[in-house]
C-alpha cells in the first residue's frame, strides 16, 4: 500500500493506494474517526460489485451502514437528486457525528460530497473512487458540486473528505471506455506539471489499456501526487489550481451542450484539450507540435480529439457560464510545452473561434 497526504492543515488527509484496500475500509475509516452512523452512496451496480464487501468490512468495527442509491449517470448530480438523499439522511436520524461514504465513480463522490459539506453544515466523508478518472482526479482535492442545466458543477463547495481509499482492484470491473476516459485526466496531469509522466503515457499506451500493474500503480500515484502538491499550494482555487482545468473550458462546453450524455467526462476532456492546446499556438504561446503531440497521445489511448458537430457560437455562449470566467472575460489554461502552463485571462474571441472552426484532422 502507498501511501499520500495532503497537508492541509486541520483539513489533512491520507490517499491510500494499492489492492485488496476494500477488504481493509472498516479498520482504515475506524482508525481516523469516530462515527455514530455511516451510510454509503453508490450506484445499484456498484453496490452489487463491492456493497457485500464493504458492508462487512464496515460492521466488523461496529457499523451497520445503510445503503443509499443513485441513477447511473451525470444527471445524478443535480438538487432534486441532493433533495432524495438528505430526506433519506433525515429518515435515519442522521446527526453531525455520521459519516458518509462515497463509492463510485466522479458522479457519487461529486454528489456525496456535495451532501457531506451541507448536511447540518458538514458532515464526515470517505472517498472510495471505483473508476480511474475518479481514482486520479475527483476523489482528490475536495470540489464538490451538483450541475445546473446552464453549466457544470455550478452549485458547490470546497470540502475535504477525511480518507481516500484507492484499491486498484476495482479497475477491473470497468468497461473499457471508462477506463479510456479516466486516462484523459492523466494525460491532463503530464501537460500540466510532468514531461516525463507524458512520455511515459506514449511509451507504455499498450501496456497500460492493457491494466498493467506496474504502469498502473505508477500513472495514479504520480497524477495523485501532482494533484495533491496542486491543492496544498491553492485550496480554494484562488488562481494557481485553475491548472487542473486545462481542456475542461471547452470540455465543459461540450458536456453541457450535449445534454451531459453525448461524451463521458474524460472524452469531452480529451476533445477540450486538443483545443486548448490549438488555442495555445493561435496565440503564439507553443508550436504546433504540442497539439499535433497531444493528439498522437489521445490516439494511441483510444480517445476522441474531434469537436462534435456544435455551432462555435454556442460553444462560445456556454463558456461564459464557465467557473473561471471573470468580469465577462474568457480565461483558459493555455500550454507552452508538455509539462508547462499557463493561465490566461481575457482571451478574445476571435483565435476561440479559429480553433473551434479548424477542419477535422
Amino acid at each position: 500500500m502507498k501511501k499520500l497526504n495532503i497537508d492541509l492543515a486541520d483539513r489533512s488527509y491520507d490517499i491510500l493506494i494499492g489492492r485488496d484496500l476494500l477488504a481493509k475500509t472498516g479498520r482504515l475509516i475506524a482508525e481516523r474517526f469516530n462515527t455514530s452512523r455511516i451510510a454509503v452512496v453508490t450506484h445499484p451496480s456498484i453496490r452489487q460489485l463491492f456493497g457485500e464487501q464493504i458492508a462487512s468490512e464496515l460492521t466488523t468495527v461496529g457499523q451497520a451502514p445503510e445503503f443509499i442509491e443513485v441513477p447511473e449517470g451525470e444527471s445524478s448530480k443535480s438538487l432534486q437528486q441532493a433533495e432524495a438523499i438528505y430526506d433519506r439522511l433525515l429518515e435515519m436520524n442522521c446527526d453531525r457525528k455520521s459519516a458518509l461514504v462515497a463509492l463510485g465513480g466522479g458522479v457519487v463522490g461529486d454528489l456525496t460530497g456535495f451532501i457531506a459539506a451541507t448536511y447540518q453544515r458538514g458532515i464526515p466523508f470517505v472517498q472510495i473512487p471505483t473508476t480511474l478518472l475518479s481514482q486520479v482526479d475527483s476523489s482528490v482535492g475536495g470540489k464538490t458540486a451538483v450541475n445546473h442545466p446552464r453549466g457544470k458543477n455550478m452549485i458547490g463547495s470546497f470540502y475535504q473528505p477525511k480518507l481516500v481509499v484507492i484499491d486498484l482492484n476495482t479497475l477491473h470491473t470497468l468497461p473499457q471506455n471508462e477506463f479510456r476516459a479516466g486516462l484523459a485526466e492523466v494525460v491532463k496531469y503530464g501537460i500540466i506539471a510532468d514531461a516525463r509522466l507524458f512520455a511515459f503515457l506514449e511509451e507504455n499506451a499498450e501496456a497500460i489499456l492493457s491494466q498493467d500493474s506496474h504502469c498502473l500503480e505508477h500513472i495514479i500515484e504520480t497524477s495523485c501526487a501532482i494533484k495533491a502538491g496542486v491543492v496544498e499550494k491553492d485550496e480554494h482555487e484562488s488562481r494557481h489550481r485553475m491548472i487542473l482545468n486545462f481542456g475542461h473550458t471547452f470540455g465543459h462546453a461540450i458536456e453541457t451542450l450535449t445534454g451531459y450524455t453525448g461524451y463521458l467526462h474524460g472524452e469531452a476532456v480529451a476533445i477540450g484539450m486538443v483545443q486548448a492546446a490549438w488555442l495555445s499556438t493561435e496565440t503564439g504561446r507553443c508550436s504546433e507540435d504540442v497539439p499535433h503531440r497531444i493528439t498522437g497521445l489521445l490516439k494511441k489511448l483510444g480517445l476522441p480529439f474531434q469537436s462534435p458537430d456544435l455551432k462555435s457560437q454556442d460553444i462560445i455562449e456556454s463558456m461564459y457560464h464557465d467557473k473561471k470566467t471573470e468580469h465577462n472575460q474568457l480565461r483558459f489554461v493555455l500550454v507552452k510545452d508538455i509539462g508547462s502552463v499557463e493561465i490566461v485571462d481575457d482571451v478574445p474571441e476571435i483565435p476561440i473561434r479559429k480553433v473551434l472552426d479548424r477542419p477535422p484532422s
